[in-house]
Protein backbone atom coordinates (compact mmCIF):
# COMPACT_ATOMS: atom_id res chain seq x y z
CA UNK A 1 0.00 0.00 0.00
CA UNK A 2 1.08 3.57 -0.70
CA UNK A 3 0.52 6.61 1.50
CA UNK A 4 0.33 10.13 0.10
CA UNK A 5 2.99 12.59 1.24
CA UNK A 6 2.67 15.46 -1.24
CA UNK A 7 1.71 16.42 -4.80
CA UNK A 8 4.08 18.58 -6.84
CA UNK A 9 2.94 20.51 -9.91
CA UNK A 10 5.30 22.11 -12.43
CA UNK A 11 4.75 23.76 -15.79
CA UNK A 12 7.01 23.70 -18.86
CA UNK A 13 6.57 25.45 -22.19
CA UNK A 14 7.85 23.26 -25.03
CA UNK A 15 8.68 24.89 -28.41
CA UNK A 16 6.73 23.31 -31.26
CA UNK A 17 8.84 22.08 -34.16
CA UNK A 18 5.80 22.48 -36.43
CA UNK A 19 3.52 25.21 -35.05
CA UNK A 20 -0.17 24.41 -34.65
CA UNK A 21 -2.42 26.36 -37.03
CA UNK A 22 -6.01 25.21 -36.57
CA UNK A 23 -9.55 26.41 -36.10
CA UNK A 24 -9.05 26.27 -32.32
CA UNK A 25 -6.06 28.62 -32.43
CA UNK A 26 -2.35 28.84 -33.11
CA UNK A 27 0.41 27.52 -30.86
CA UNK A 28 4.16 27.87 -31.33
CA UNK A 29 4.76 26.64 -27.77
CA UNK A 30 3.02 23.78 -26.00
CA UNK A 31 2.25 23.98 -22.26
CA UNK A 32 2.83 20.78 -20.31
CA UNK A 33 1.88 20.31 -16.66
CA UNK A 34 4.15 17.85 -14.85
CA UNK A 35 2.52 15.96 -11.99
CA UNK A 36 4.57 14.13 -9.34
CA UNK A 37 2.90 12.30 -6.46
CA UNK A 38 5.25 11.58 -3.55
CA UNK A 39 4.51 8.73 -1.17
CA UNK A 40 5.78 8.06 2.34
CA UNK A 41 7.16 4.76 1.03
CA UNK A 42 9.65 6.70 -1.10
CA UNK A 43 8.02 5.96 -4.45
CA UNK A 44 7.23 8.90 -6.74
CA UNK A 45 4.45 8.50 -9.27
CA UNK A 46 4.61 10.76 -12.34
CA UNK A 47 2.30 11.87 -15.12
CA UNK A 48 1.63 14.92 -17.24
CA UNK A 49 -1.22 16.99 -18.64
CA UNK A 50 -1.50 18.97 -21.88
CA UNK A 51 -3.98 21.75 -20.99
CA UNK A 52 -3.57 23.98 -24.09
CA UNK A 53 -3.75 27.15 -21.98
CA UNK A 54 -0.46 28.09 -20.34
CA UNK A 55 -1.95 29.88 -17.36
CA UNK A 56 -4.20 26.97 -16.40
CA UNK A 57 -1.27 25.45 -14.50
CA UNK A 58 -2.05 27.79 -11.59
CA UNK A 59 -5.60 26.49 -11.32
CA UNK A 60 -4.39 22.90 -11.57
CA UNK A 61 -1.83 23.55 -8.83
CA UNK A 62 -4.48 25.11 -6.57
CA UNK A 63 -6.83 22.18 -6.99
CA UNK A 64 -3.96 19.70 -6.49
CA UNK A 65 -3.20 21.37 -3.16
CA UNK A 66 -6.82 20.84 -2.09
CA UNK A 67 -6.50 17.16 -3.02
CA UNK A 68 -3.17 16.92 -1.23
CA UNK A 69 -4.59 18.38 1.97
CA UNK A 70 -7.53 15.97 1.88
CA UNK A 71 -5.57 12.79 1.08
CA UNK A 72 -2.31 13.55 2.92
CA UNK A 73 -1.18 10.64 5.13
CA UNK A 74 -3.96 8.44 3.72
CA UNK A 75 -3.51 5.22 1.80
CA UNK A 76 -4.04 5.91 -1.91
CA UNK A 77 -5.02 3.33 -4.50
CA UNK A 78 -6.28 4.35 -7.94
CA UNK A 79 -9.86 3.16 -7.49
CA UNK A 80 -10.36 4.51 -3.99
CA UNK A 81 -8.70 7.83 -4.83
CA UNK A 82 -10.81 8.32 -7.93
CA UNK A 83 -14.11 7.43 -6.30
CA UNK A 84 -13.42 9.39 -3.12
CA UNK A 85 -12.17 12.43 -5.03
CA UNK A 86 -15.23 12.56 -7.30
CA UNK A 87 -17.58 12.34 -4.32
CA UNK A 88 -15.56 14.75 -2.18
CA UNK A 89 -15.29 17.42 -4.87
CA UNK A 90 -18.74 16.80 -6.34
CA UNK A 91 -19.83 20.39 -5.77
CA UNK A 92 -16.94 21.55 -7.96
CA UNK A 93 -18.44 19.57 -10.82
CA UNK A 94 -17.30 16.59 -12.89
CA UNK A 95 -15.88 18.65 -15.74
CA UNK A 96 -13.22 21.28 -16.30
CA UNK A 97 -10.37 21.82 -13.90
CA UNK A 98 -11.77 19.31 -11.40
CA UNK A 99 -11.55 16.25 -13.61
CA UNK A 100 -8.40 17.51 -15.35
CA UNK A 101 -6.50 17.76 -12.07
CA UNK A 102 -7.86 14.47 -10.76
CA UNK A 103 -6.87 12.79 -14.04
CA UNK A 104 -3.26 13.93 -13.63
CA UNK A 105 -3.15 12.64 -10.04
CA UNK A 106 -4.91 9.40 -10.99
CA UNK A 107 -2.32 8.66 -13.68
CA UNK A 108 0.52 9.42 -11.26
CA UNK A 109 -0.96 7.06 -8.65
CA UNK A 110 -1.17 4.30 -11.25
CA UNK A 111 2.48 5.01 -12.05
CA UNK A 112 3.43 4.77 -8.37
CA UNK A 113 1.50 1.50 -8.02
CA UNK A 114 3.26 0.00 -11.03
CA UNK A 115 6.63 1.10 -9.70
CA UNK A 116 5.87 -0.40 -6.28
CA UNK A 117 5.19 -3.75 -7.98
CA UNK A 118 7.96 -3.35 -10.60
CA UNK A 119 5.30 -3.84 -13.27
CA UNK A 120 4.39 -1.85 -16.42
CA UNK A 121 0.92 -0.33 -16.49
CA UNK A 122 -0.16 -2.53 -19.39
CA UNK A 123 0.78 -5.67 -17.44
CA UNK A 124 -0.84 -4.34 -14.27
CA UNK A 125 -4.08 -4.02 -16.25
CA UNK A 126 -3.90 -7.60 -17.53
CA UNK A 127 -2.13 -7.12 -20.85
CA UNK A 128 1.43 -7.22 -22.07
CA UNK A 129 3.83 -4.74 -23.72
CA UNK A 130 3.82 -4.70 -27.49
CA UNK A 131 2.98 -2.73 -30.64
CA UNK A 132 -0.06 -0.62 -31.36
CA UNK A 133 -0.73 0.92 -34.77
CA UNK A 134 -0.27 4.68 -34.84
CA UNK A 135 -0.83 7.71 -37.03
CA UNK A 136 1.27 10.87 -36.98
CA UNK A 137 -0.56 14.01 -35.86
CA UNK A 138 2.42 16.39 -35.74
CA UNK A 139 1.63 18.50 -38.79
CA UNK A 140 -0.54 19.10 -41.87
CA UNK A 141 -2.23 22.05 -40.21
CA UNK A 142 -4.12 24.82 -42.01
CA UNK A 143 -0.97 25.98 -43.79
CA UNK A 144 -0.36 27.19 -47.37
CA UNK A 145 -0.33 24.42 -50.01
CA UNK A 146 3.40 24.83 -50.70
CA UNK A 147 4.16 23.51 -47.20
CA UNK A 148 1.91 20.46 -47.40
CA UNK A 149 4.05 18.15 -49.53
CA UNK A 150 7.24 18.77 -47.57
CA UNK A 151 5.47 18.25 -44.25
CA UNK A 152 3.79 15.04 -45.39
CA UNK A 153 7.09 13.43 -46.37
CA UNK A 154 8.73 14.52 -43.14
CA UNK A 155 5.88 13.16 -41.01
CA UNK A 156 5.91 9.76 -42.70
CA UNK A 157 9.66 9.50 -42.16
CA UNK A 158 9.34 10.16 -38.41
CA UNK A 159 8.35 6.52 -37.93
CA UNK A 160 7.71 5.04 -41.36
CA UNK A 161 4.04 5.87 -40.81
CA UNK A 162 1.33 4.72 -43.17
CA UNK A 163 -1.28 7.04 -41.61
CA UNK A 164 -1.35 10.81 -41.07
CA UNK A 165 -3.84 13.37 -39.77
CA UNK A 166 -4.66 16.41 -41.90
CA UNK A 167 -6.59 19.47 -40.70
CA UNK A 168 -9.42 20.67 -42.88
CA UNK A 169 -11.81 23.61 -42.89
CA UNK A 170 -10.15 26.16 -45.16
CA UNK A 171 -12.24 29.04 -46.47
CA UNK A 172 -12.50 27.44 -49.90
CA UNK A 173 -13.48 23.83 -50.56
CA UNK A 174 -10.96 23.70 -53.42
CA UNK A 175 -8.13 24.44 -50.97
CA UNK A 176 -9.10 21.50 -48.75
CA UNK A 177 -9.25 19.19 -51.78
CA UNK A 178 -5.88 20.49 -52.99
CA UNK A 179 -4.31 19.87 -49.56
CA UNK A 180 -5.55 16.27 -49.56
CA UNK A 181 -4.27 15.77 -53.10
CA UNK A 182 -0.85 17.21 -52.28
CA UNK A 183 -0.40 14.83 -49.33
CA UNK A 184 -1.13 11.85 -51.54
CA UNK A 185 1.11 13.19 -54.26
CA UNK A 186 3.97 13.47 -51.75
CA UNK A 187 3.66 10.14 -49.94
CA UNK A 188 1.51 7.95 -52.16
CA UNK A 189 -2.13 7.12 -52.72
CA UNK A 190 -2.01 4.32 -50.15
CA UNK A 191 -1.51 6.69 -47.23
CA UNK A 192 -4.33 6.51 -44.68
CA UNK A 193 -5.61 10.02 -44.01
CA UNK A 194 -7.55 11.01 -40.91
CA UNK A 195 -9.08 14.50 -41.05
CA UNK A 196 -9.86 16.97 -38.26
CA UNK A 197 -12.05 20.09 -38.43
CA UNK A 198 -11.30 21.12 -34.81
CA UNK A 199 -14.95 22.08 -34.13
CA UNK A 200 -14.71 24.78 -36.79
CA UNK A 201 -18.21 24.64 -38.27
CA UNK A 202 -21.84 25.16 -37.43
CA UNK A 203 -24.05 22.15 -38.09
CA UNK A 204 -25.20 23.52 -41.45
CA UNK A 205 -21.68 24.44 -42.57
CA UNK A 206 -20.36 21.04 -41.51
CA UNK A 207 -22.99 19.17 -43.47
CA UNK A 208 -22.16 21.09 -46.66
CA UNK A 209 -18.37 20.71 -46.39
CA UNK A 210 -18.48 17.07 -45.32
CA UNK A 211 -20.85 16.18 -48.17
CA UNK A 212 -18.44 17.85 -50.58
CA UNK A 213 -15.51 15.86 -49.15
CA UNK A 214 -17.36 12.57 -48.72
CA UNK A 215 -15.72 11.04 -51.80
CA UNK A 216 -12.13 11.84 -50.75
CA UNK A 217 -11.54 8.42 -49.14
CA UNK A 218 -10.71 9.82 -45.70
CA UNK A 219 -10.54 7.41 -42.77
CA UNK A 220 -12.66 9.73 -40.61
CA UNK A 221 -14.03 13.23 -40.13
CA UNK A 222 -13.12 14.42 -36.64
CA UNK A 223 -14.94 17.05 -34.57
CA UNK A 224 -16.68 19.02 -37.35
CA UNK A 225 -18.88 20.90 -34.84
CA UNK A 226 -18.78 21.95 -31.19
CA UNK A 227 -18.07 18.89 -29.07
CA UNK A 228 -21.22 18.86 -26.93
CA UNK A 229 -23.80 19.13 -29.73
CA UNK A 230 -24.76 15.47 -29.48
CA UNK A 231 -27.93 15.95 -31.52
CA UNK A 232 -25.92 17.61 -34.28
CA UNK A 233 -23.41 14.76 -34.36
CA UNK A 234 -26.22 12.23 -34.57
CA UNK A 235 -27.65 14.04 -37.59
CA UNK A 236 -24.29 14.19 -39.34
CA UNK A 237 -23.65 10.52 -38.66
CA UNK A 238 -26.85 9.60 -40.47
CA UNK A 239 -26.19 11.86 -43.47
CA UNK A 240 -22.46 11.40 -44.14
CA UNK A 241 -20.80 8.24 -45.52
CA UNK A 242 -17.32 8.91 -44.13
CA UNK A 243 -17.08 7.69 -40.50
CA UNK A 244 -17.33 10.45 -37.89
CA UNK A 245 -15.28 10.53 -34.71
CA UNK A 246 -15.07 12.78 -31.69
CA UNK A 247 -14.56 12.40 -27.93
CA UNK A 248 -11.41 14.26 -26.93
CA UNK A 249 -13.52 16.86 -25.14
CA UNK A 250 -15.80 14.43 -23.31
CA UNK A 251 -15.41 14.69 -19.54
CA UNK A 252 -15.69 11.42 -17.62
CA UNK A 253 -17.26 8.05 -18.31
CA UNK A 254 -20.85 9.19 -17.64
CA UNK A 255 -20.75 11.72 -20.48
CA UNK A 256 -18.92 9.12 -22.58
CA UNK A 257 -21.79 6.69 -22.06
CA UNK A 258 -24.33 9.37 -22.98
CA UNK A 259 -22.48 10.13 -26.24
CA UNK A 260 -22.58 6.47 -27.21
CA UNK A 261 -26.21 6.07 -26.18
CA UNK A 262 -27.15 9.02 -28.41
CA UNK A 263 -25.28 7.45 -31.35
CA UNK A 264 -23.16 10.53 -31.91
CA UNK A 265 -20.36 8.96 -33.92
CA UNK A 266 -19.11 5.87 -35.70
CA UNK A 267 -15.80 5.97 -33.83
CA UNK A 268 -14.69 7.57 -30.57
CA UNK A 269 -11.44 8.95 -29.14
CA UNK A 270 -11.20 9.93 -25.46
CA UNK A 271 -8.48 12.17 -24.08
CA UNK A 272 -6.79 11.05 -20.86
CA UNK A 273 -6.86 14.53 -19.33
CA UNK A 274 -10.62 14.89 -19.70
CA UNK A 275 -11.88 11.32 -19.51
CA UNK A 276 -10.40 10.94 -16.03
CA UNK A 277 -6.92 9.47 -16.36
CA UNK A 278 -6.28 5.73 -16.44
CA UNK A 279 -9.31 4.95 -14.29
CA UNK A 280 -11.65 7.04 -16.42
CA UNK A 281 -10.21 5.52 -19.60
CA UNK A 282 -10.72 1.94 -18.45
CA UNK A 283 -14.35 2.62 -17.53
CA UNK A 284 -14.97 4.32 -20.87
CA UNK A 285 -13.09 1.71 -22.91
CA UNK A 286 -15.34 -0.98 -21.45
CA UNK A 287 -18.38 1.00 -22.61
CA UNK A 288 -16.94 1.40 -26.13
CA UNK A 289 -16.08 -2.28 -26.26
CA UNK A 290 -19.57 -3.33 -25.20
CA UNK A 291 -21.04 -1.04 -27.86
CA UNK A 292 -18.58 -2.37 -30.48
CA UNK A 293 -17.35 1.16 -31.28
CA UNK A 294 -13.71 1.48 -32.40
CA UNK A 295 -11.68 3.36 -29.80
CA UNK A 296 -8.67 5.57 -30.59
CA UNK A 297 -6.61 7.86 -28.38
CA UNK A 298 -6.01 11.60 -28.26
CA UNK A 299 -2.46 12.73 -27.36
CA UNK A 300 -0.55 11.13 -24.42
CA UNK A 301 0.99 8.43 -26.66
CA UNK A 302 3.28 7.00 -23.96
CA UNK A 303 0.33 6.22 -21.69
CA UNK A 304 -2.43 5.73 -24.26
CA UNK A 305 -0.48 3.02 -26.09
CA UNK A 306 -0.50 0.87 -22.96
CA UNK A 307 -4.22 1.45 -22.44
CA UNK A 308 -5.09 0.62 -26.03
CA UNK A 309 -3.30 -2.70 -25.55
CA UNK A 310 -5.98 -3.63 -22.99
CA UNK A 311 -8.98 -2.00 -24.70
CA UNK A 312 -11.37 -4.38 -26.46
CA UNK A 313 -12.18 -2.15 -29.44
CA UNK A 314 -8.76 -0.49 -29.83
CA UNK A 315 -8.31 1.21 -33.20
CA UNK A 316 -5.54 3.83 -33.56
CA UNK A 317 -2.97 5.56 -31.35
CA UNK A 318 -2.56 9.27 -32.04
CA UNK A 319 1.22 9.80 -31.95
CA UNK A 320 2.78 13.16 -31.24
CA UNK A 321 6.20 14.21 -29.97
CA UNK A 322 5.07 17.42 -28.28
CA UNK A 323 6.09 16.24 -24.80
CA UNK A 324 9.12 14.22 -25.93
CA UNK A 325 11.72 16.91 -25.09
CA UNK A 326 10.76 16.56 -21.41
CA UNK A 327 11.29 12.79 -21.44
CA UNK A 328 14.49 10.76 -21.41
CA UNK A 329 12.66 7.85 -23.04
CA UNK A 330 9.79 8.98 -25.29
CA UNK A 331 7.78 6.23 -26.93
CA UNK A 332 9.36 4.81 -30.08
CA UNK A 333 7.62 4.18 -33.39
CA UNK A 334 8.78 1.58 -35.90
CA UNK A 335 7.09 0.91 -39.24
CA UNK A 336 3.99 2.78 -38.12
CA UNK A 337 3.63 0.93 -34.81
CA UNK A 338 4.28 2.46 -31.39
CA UNK A 339 6.06 0.13 -28.99
CA UNK A 340 4.80 0.32 -25.43
CA UNK A 341 7.22 0.73 -22.56
CA UNK A 342 8.28 -2.29 -20.52
CA UNK A 343 9.41 -0.10 -17.61
CA UNK A 344 7.43 -0.11 -14.35
CA UNK A 345 4.34 2.08 -14.14
CA UNK A 346 3.72 4.50 -16.98
CA UNK A 347 7.36 4.20 -18.03
CA UNK A 348 8.05 7.95 -17.89
CA UNK A 349 11.50 9.31 -17.02
CA UNK A 350 11.79 13.08 -16.75
CA UNK A 351 14.60 14.94 -18.48
CA UNK A 352 15.13 17.22 -15.50
CA UNK A 353 17.72 19.35 -17.25
CA UNK A 354 15.29 20.14 -20.07
CA UNK A 355 12.43 20.72 -17.66
CA UNK A 356 14.53 23.23 -15.75
CA UNK A 357 15.34 25.02 -19.01
CA UNK A 358 11.69 25.23 -20.13
CA UNK A 359 10.00 25.58 -16.74
CA UNK A 360 7.72 28.57 -16.19
CA UNK A 361 5.85 27.37 -13.08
Amino acid sequence: MLTLEKIKIRGALVPKEIPIVAKVGQFSEWPVVIVDVYTKEGIVGSSYLEPYVKDSVGAIDSFAKIAENFFKDKVISPFNFYETALKTFHLSGREGITIITLAGIDMAIWDALGKSLDTPLVTLLGGEPGPIRAYNTNGLWLVPPEKIEEQASYLVNQGNFNALKIRLGRDKLADDIEAISLVRKAVGEDIILMSDFNQGYTLGEAQIRMKDLDDQNLYWFEEPIVYDDYAGYSQLKERIKTPITFGENIYGSRSFLKAIQERCSDLIMPDLMRIGGVTGWMRSAAIAGAANIPLSSHLYPDISAQLLRVSESADWLEWSDWVSPLLENPIKVKDGFAITSDLPGLGLKWNEEKIKELQYF
